[in-house]
């Protein structure tokens, strides 16, 4: 669902902090029914007594609507464990905002399909971390998720709604894509994700088993960068900025969701859930806001920079010195710095953090070698 801020080449993106953030991620609560095991966060069995209320959380949306243009993305944990889940996206799409919703789909059922389908939410994204059923429920923790989130989707697309499926990319899928992105189709989802695993959360403890090596990193990307000429649904990579990269090394646009060129497509609402023009766009593009309030570069990037409990998101946002670092490709360090597609990529600021605890350090799954350290 992510689509990238209007960038005005180098220097710090000045439009971006006066214009407000393209996607803004809610957390609505962090209670899951699913142990994932690449989860950004660790998972509880209970709601948190320090979620926003309904009152904070519609405060919210009014500060946001005040300043900002954004798509509003209801996340968790398990966005569908909150009671007032749809009195909130009803109160952001009455208030003119973009709304989806990211849910693990196994609480879909028919009562849920409807509520969704009549809230006010533009596409609901549901993650298949793999083409069957042992793979995905391997990697949620919990056996049937596959098949009831399979149920919950189609619940939803026969009301309408518009469907996009996530997949997180690790060893234990990354040879299953084709056939995982032919199940989407064959599903009738609007738009197929890939996302790169990032190891943060319960991330951290499988990282060395299942996050592919840099190398494989890189086919994954040009396999995409070629399924995305022919595909009839919408293909992203999430989490993986030289995607921007492969893609201009191999003379082609970043592709809309039908095959057309992206310039002109957010004009329309299926263009706004796709639209980008860079990689990374923590800190420039979206914002991570957690049940409790606190704000952070992007999900991955476990960095607070304010809450809105506290301060307005508009001010946290504008005058933050860690969104405007990161708005700044010309403050990237290492081979980063040097890289002649640093722009358009960014690398991924959540990778570097993790690796380094510096936002700005390079990316550490990248092979590209930039022209500028080459020796002829």
């Amino acid at each position: 669902m992510e689509h990238g801020p209007v960038h005005g080449g180098n220097g710090s993106d000045a439009r971006a902090q006066q214009s407000g953030p393209r996607l803004v991620f809610w957390e609505l609560t962090p209670k899951c029914n699913l142990r994932c095991v690449h989860c950004r966060a660790w998972a509880q069995e209970e709601r948190s007594a320090d979620e926003l209320t309904t009152e904070q959380g519609r405060a919210f949306i009014d500060s946001l609507v005040a300043w900002a243009d954004p798509i509003l993305v209801l996340t968790g944990g398990e966005p569908l464990y909150r009671p007032d889940w749809r009195d909130l996206a009803q109160h952001a799409s009455d208030s003119g905002l973009t709304v989806a919703l990211a849910t693990n789909g196994t609480l879909v059922d028919d009562s849920t399909a409807r509520q969704i389908a009549t809230s006010g939410i533009r596409r609901v994204s549901i993650s298949l971390d793999g083409a069957d059923a042992t793979t995905h429920d391997g990697f949620r923790g919990v056996p049937g998720s596959y098949a009831q989130a399979v149920a919950g989707l189609r619940r939803l697309r026969d009301l309408g709604v518009s469907i996009q499926i996530n997949m997180t990319v690790a060893r234990h899928n990354v040879d299953q894509l084709d056939e995982a992105l032919d199940r989407a189709i064959a599903l009738g989802c609007d738009a197929f994700h890939l996302f790169l695993l990032v190891p943060v959360g319960c991330g951290i403890r499988i990282a060395e088993t299942q996050q592919i090596e840099a190398e494989r990193y890189e086919d994954v990307l040009a396999w995409l960068a070629e399924r995305s000429k022919t595909a009839q649904i919408g293909l992203r990579a999430t989490c993986a900025p030289h995607y921007f990269r492969v893609v201009r090394q191999r003379g082609g646009q970043m592709m809309s969701p039908h095959g057309h060129r992206s310039r002109g497509t957010e004009g329309s609402p299926s263009g706004r859930m796709h639209a980008a023009t860079r990689g990374c766009l923590a800190g420039s593009g979206v914002c991570f806001v957690s049940h409790r309030g606190d704000v952070q570069p992007c999900g991955y990037l476990p960095l607070v920079v304010g809450n809105v409990l506290e301060r307005d998101l508009r001010d946290i946002w504008q005058h933050s010195p860690e969104f405007a670092q990161l708005r700044d490709p010309e403050g990237l360090g290492g081979k980063c710095g040097l890289c002649e597609f640093r722009t358009v990529c960014m690398g991924c600021r959540a990778r570097a953090y993790a690796a380094t605890g510096d936002i700005m350090a390079e990316e550490p799954f990248c092979i590209y070698e930039p022209k500028r350290l080459r020796r002829d």
